[in-house]
């Protein structure tokens, strides 16, 4: 491990399961995932241990994902006033511990648990206590996240993360994306929703697997439909057929789907793709939808994670 980077420690993991050999990167700062790999097929994509993420690649998002617009808010009538941290579009944006270095509470050779503090501040007076949980599986990998309300207010929270996706070596204009959703949020030009339209038939209906080539999209998305286990899953399939998915258990109803043509890559900037998953979509501390609120010494826990599916399986 080492600390001279943008990133703090880089918490190497790795897993032998099932004829599986599994590795992760988690970084200190943002408890961000900074590689995943399954027999050598990375999941995600990566930036050097010597680079800040970029666009955000692969960070937590708490107490909110996403933008608060104007970083301003309401509680009990009285207006709440963020840093604006995206100011090129006047938002709050991604949370409070984008920049903060957790601290280790748990850590295994396959493994690790970081904590950070969410102190009170302007624009958000209340204490809570977070964790991030990243766990190698003989697929891939889960995260999951627990928050408790340590002050002495109810709060409100949403939790989110930015990964991007890969499969192995292919371009990743050549992957489809496929992701049940019924609903888009349309934003405006800060990016802060002002309506919901249907997405059936419409260049943002990922039901039937276009190509990421083919979209342009910063796009936020609800009613997707779970499985039988309350799972929401997007999937990025290349090729060949194989494929990395992203789950959500049935605390993470969102999830924001976002296309970059200036990714940085082996020095070349080009296409990429993140699906965000998210217990609210943007400005929800604003609009309420989605948020939602811990009594002093309460917790919540949830998860999502991501698999890898060979060819033919």
């Amino acid at each position: 491990m080492t600390t001279s980077n943008p990133t703090g420690e880089q918490y190497d993991l790795t897993l032998e399961h099932d004829g599986h050999h599994v590795t992760g990167v988690v970084t200190q700062v943002a408890a961000g995932i900074r590689a995943l790999a399954v027999d050598g097929v990375a999941l995600t994509e990566t930036f050097g241990a010597d680079e800040a993420p970029p666009s955000a690649c692969g960070i937590t998002l708490v107490p909110w994902p996403n933008r608060v617009a104007g970083g301003r808010w309401s509680l009990d009538g009285r207006e709440q006033q963020l840093d604006l941290t995206e100011p090129a579009k006047g938002n709050a944006s991604h949370g409070l511990l984008r920049y903060t270095a957790y601290r280790v509470v748990e850590r295994e050779p396959h493994a690790v648990t970081l904590g950070a503090t969410v102190f009170p501040q302007h624009g958000y007076p209340f204490q809570l206590d977070t964790t991030v949980r990243h766990e190698l599986v003989a697929d891939g990998m889960v995260v999951t996240h627990t928050i408790t309300n340590v002050g002495s207010d109810r709060a409100p929270f949403a939790v989110g993360s930015h990964p991007f996706f890969r499969v192995g070596d292919h371009d990743p204009a050549t992957l489809t994306v496929t992701l049940a959703a019924a609903t888009r949020y349309e934003t405006d030009e800060a990016s802060i929703p002002v309506g919901t339209s249907p997405v059936a038939g419409t260049e943002f209906d990922l039901s039937q697997g276009p190509r990421l080539g083919d979209l342009d999209l910063d796009t936020g998305y609800r009613d997707v439909a779970p499985d039988a286990d309350g799972i929401r899953t997007t999937t990025f399939t290349a090729p060949d057929g194989s494929a990395t998915e992203l789950w959500q258990d049935a605390s993470f109803e969102y999830v924001q789907v976002f296309t970059p043509r200036n990714f940085p890559r082996d020095g070349v900037k080009g296409l990429a793709v993140a699906a965000e998953p998210m217990t609210a979509p943007a400005n929800a501390l604003a609009s309420g939808e989605g948020l939602r609120w811990l009594d002093p010494g309460e917790s919540w826990t949830g998860s999502w994670g991501v698999r890898y599916r060979a060819t033919g399986v």
